[in-house]
């Protein structure tokens, strides 16, 4: 389910919402004001490759201990 971050513009107010299949705008309300007078803001994806790196270009993923990285997770990175 993607979540998307809203603000109110009545109140000013930043809230998530989870869509299901598809997005309606007119379910989405102000959990302060109840307002349907909003934005949709544009955020960055959260992304994780968790103990992998991979080149720019290449299109195979090699353990951060080959390349030198903080592996076993002494970086704090894992």
């Amino acid at each position: 389910m993607p979540i998307y971050d809203y603000r109110c513009n009545d109140c000013g107010t930043i809230y998530d919402v989870f869509h299901k299949v598809r997005e309606v705008m007119e379910d989405v309300v102000c959990p302060s004001c109840h307002s349907g007078n909003h934005t949709r803001l544009l955020s960055a994806p959260n992304v994780s490759l968790s103990g992998r790196s991979m080149s720019a270009g290449a299109e195979t993923f090699s353990s951060s201990c080959d390349t030198g990285g903080c592996c076993g997770g002494a970086c704090g990175v894992d």
